[in-house]
């Protein structure tokens, strides 16, 4: 089983309260429908949950400004209690059992240690007692 990161965003309000904006470049991974701008993937989080995203571009403009759109995406934010600075990474999966798939972690940074920024996956927070 290969996994291959495709990218790490660090949430910033924009992306908590209305939809997140995906890096442009982790737009190869993606497979789009001939002619759409639009396509739906599931992802399974830590827990083993399966989310249901779309994810949209621009059909106008020089660069397509890609985004999951937030009636797919907040049930995730609100679920996993994401807050701007948290951060999710995307991976995308590819066996040949299964094909491609996706999967992805929410967590939140906890501590600056010898400058260096320390997350936590949310769903482990309450070992912590965060």
């Amino acid at each position: 089983m290969d996994q291959t990161h495709l990218f790490t965003k660090q949430l910033s309000a924009t992306d908590v309260t209305y939809a997140l904006a995906v890096p442009s470049q982790a737009l190869q991974s993606f497979v789009f429908p001939e002619g759409d701008h639009s396509m739906d993937f599931a992802a399974t989080d830590k827990s083993g949950i399966i989310w249901n995203f779309r994810l949209s571009t621009r059909s106008t403009g020089p660069y397509p400004k890609p985004v999951i759109l937030g009636s797919f995406w907040q049930p995730f934010v609100e679920q996993k209690r994401l807050v701007p600075n948290d951060r999710v990474i995307f991976f995308s999966v590819h066996d040949e059992e299964n094909g491609l798939r996706y999967r992805m972690r929410a967590q939140r940074n906890i501590i600056r240690l010898f400058g260096q920024d320390c997350y936590v996956d949310v769903e482990d927070l309450h070992l912590y007692g965060l």
